[in-house]
């Protein structure tokens, strides 16, 4: 049903104004996603565009959201403004306020993620909320930058921040912006950060008055209201491609980085009916002790998330998009966890669930969902001091690993997870500029794809040489719970972390580390996991995997292994006598045997 947004005698907007104004709308979101990395301070923001920027109404609903930024943050932003209004009420702002909040019981992330939104005005009336959320480099916490492995609480993450206004009426609040300069340990990449988000939210405010201006507050009102009625529409058609019932799956994560060694399932059921979709998080791990945690406005992200992937990945997402999803998700679990949970590594377990989504949806379309990818943010942290500078840095970046075969072709390789999207890694030459390191290897990790007739993407290799002393906070993980296969396609590699200390030759392993110290000449080695295959390996066409090998993809004993395809490896030409010979013996009962049940999704049951 149409939501209320204005009296039935006002005017309507005809269909082209309606498009006109959809579009308009999109490039405004579109305007400060280009506004905010253009000109933010940390390479976390400007260059891997770890934010996301958004338009929403006067009552705290999506208008419009762009692609770009992280898609973790897709159609959250509510839960920030809607904390607003439910403190201050729509009363309660005035034009130059800018609001901040990073409030782990309202938005259900780490206290990084920053979220900035100020009101937009026409007229003396309230109309809508430009808002943004970036990653800020520190917000206080036991350790710089955050990211701890081992935190229990959200205290040691960071100073918690909900809701406050740091200007009222375009004059800063000074005695707030004190409590954050001596709570955070790089107040000048914060700030500069900070006044990029007001910028674009400043910008955004400039736009809306001239759309409203020009069309009036009740032709754009209805403008909207009918874009979110067309892109429901079309979402309920989408849905209606999958056949009706109910599909449930289940994986798990490692540990929760304190009970180290105890698995944390995650079970998800998504039921279709006649156009709806509802995700059922109603047996997931409840809450744990360590930093996995997220709140329950993440958790509704992951659903709609996943409702992107299954059926709008064209769709702007609004709040028209999200009516037809259901979601139900009891308070106390993992992804809905109460305060004060650690949170500093949310994003970790929220991968996998929407992995889990699409693992259970795989059994109603088989022939549109991929296998499992590698489903790690697997960042890295790394403090210290800078002797070329005499300055402290924080250097915080994820490193990208492999996607799952698809039912008709090889999985990417070296992409960023299923919930980063198109954000970019940092140069190679920005990261040397910036800050001590030398990056000695980055190329991708042959064998780490899943073998398949459709191989999966494959990870990277990434090895840092310290140039200076520092501090080394990360994680990896689904070491046990490797990226699935479908349709008998083997799993990927798993990712990992190794250290070798300078004029060592040992190496030391680890999957979750907080406060590793490193000393100059220690070389930090990162490798990510790859994506599942898709298919039965041994129908991959022998000259695919003659061509994988000669790439680097695949090395000639896994070729032998996995595919069953015997290359020479001086003249890299396949042996079809050999290989056929290969292929119809033992290989292949031993590759039956050897696939492993890490995950499980049940076959539909159809709904009356």
């Amino acid at each position: 049903m149409r939501d209320a947004v204005m009296p039935l005698l006002r005017q309507r907007a005809d269909p082209i104004t309606v498009e006109v104004i959809g579009n308009s709308l999109a490039a405004i979101a579109e305007e400060m996603t280009v506004n905010l990395a253009r000109t933010a301070h940390s390479t976390i923001v400007y260059e891997v565009q770890d934010f996301c920027t958004g338009l929403l109404d006067a009552e705290g609903r999506l208008v419009a959201q762009p692609g770009a930024g992280l898609p973790l943050f897709v159609g959250d932003l509510d839960a920030a403004v809607g904390d607003g209004l439910a403190l201050y009420g729509p009363d309660g702002f005035a034009p130059g306020d800018v609001i901040l909040t990073n409030h782990t019981g309202t938005c259900g992330q780490h206290l990084n993620n920053i979220v900035v939104y100020t009101p937009a005005f026409f007229e003396g009336k309230l109309i809508g909320f430009p808002a943004t959320r970036a990653h800020w480099t520190d917000v206080g916490g036991r350790l710089a930058g955050g990211f701890l492995t081992d935190a229990e609480t959200s205290f040691e993450e960071g100073i918690q921040l909900r809701t406050l206004k740091v200007y009222k009426h375009g004059a800063p609040d000074e005695e707030l912006f004190r409590i954050l300069r001596h709570n955070i340990r790089h107040p000048e990449a914060s700030f500069g950060d900070l006044h990029a988000q007001i910028a674009a939210c400043r910008m955004a405010e400039r736009r809306l008055q001239e759309l409203y201006a020009r069309y009036g507050a009740d032709i754009v009102g209805d403008a909207i209201a009918t874009g979110w009625d067309q892109t429901e529409r079309m979402v309920q058609a989408a849905i209606r491609t999958y056949p009706n019932g109910r599909y449930v799956a289940e994986s798990f994560l490692d540990d929760d980085g304190v009970d180290l060694g105890r698995p944390v399932p995650i079970r998800v059921s998504v039921i279709v009916e006649d156009g709806s979709l509802t995700v059922d998080f109603s047996k997931m791990s409840p809450q744990v002790r360590g930093p996995i945690n997220s709140g329950s406005a993440a958790g509704r992200s992951a659903a709609r998330l996943a409702l992107k992937y299954l059926v709008a990945p064209n769709v702007m997402a609004n709040h028209g998009c999200f009516r037809p999803l259901k979601t139900i998700l009891p308070e106390g679990t993992l992804i809905s966890a109460r305060e004060p949970a650690a949170m500093s590594w949310w994003q970790t377990p929220i991968l996998t669930v929407i992995d889990t989504i699409l693992l259970a949806m795989s059994k109603a379309r088989p022939d549109r969902i991929p296998a499992g990818h590698y489903s790690d943010i697997s960042a890295m942290l790394l403090t210290g001091w800078d002797s070329r500078t005499h300055r402290a840095y924080t250097n915080i970046e994820p490193v990208a690993g492999g996607w799952g075969a698809r039912p008709h072709g090889d999985g990417p390789n070296a992409t960023y997870t299923i919930g980063h999207g198109d954000t970019f890694n940092i140069p190679v030459e920005v990261l040397e500029t910036r800050y001590p390191l030398h990056v000695e290897r980055y190329a991708l990790r042959c064998d780490s794809g899943g073998p398949g007739q459709y191989r999966g993407g494959l990870g990277l290799e990434r090895i840092y040489r310290m140039l200076d002393n520092g501090m080394f906070n990360g994680l990896s993980e689904r070491s046990k719970c490797l990226p699935w296969g479908l349709k008998n396609g083997l799993p990927g590699k798993s990712g990992s972390i190794a250290l070798k200390r300078h004029g060592q030759v040992k190496l030391e392993h680890f999957q979750k580390i907080t406060g590793l110290k490193l000393k100059r000449g220690d070389l930090l080695m990162f490798a990510t996991g790859g994506g599942g295959g898709y298919g039965d390996p041994l129908t991959r066409p022998p000259e695919r995997v003659a061509e994988d090998v000669r790439m680097g993809y695949v090395s000639i004993e896994k070729a032998r292994q996995s595919y069953g395809v015997v290359i020479d490896p001086r003249t890299g030409v396949v042996d079809l006598t050999r290989t056929k010979a290969l292929r119809s013996g033992s290989l292949r009962r031993n590759l039956v045997r050897k696939r492993p049940a890490t995950t499980k999704a049940t076959s539909r049951k159809r709904l009356n």
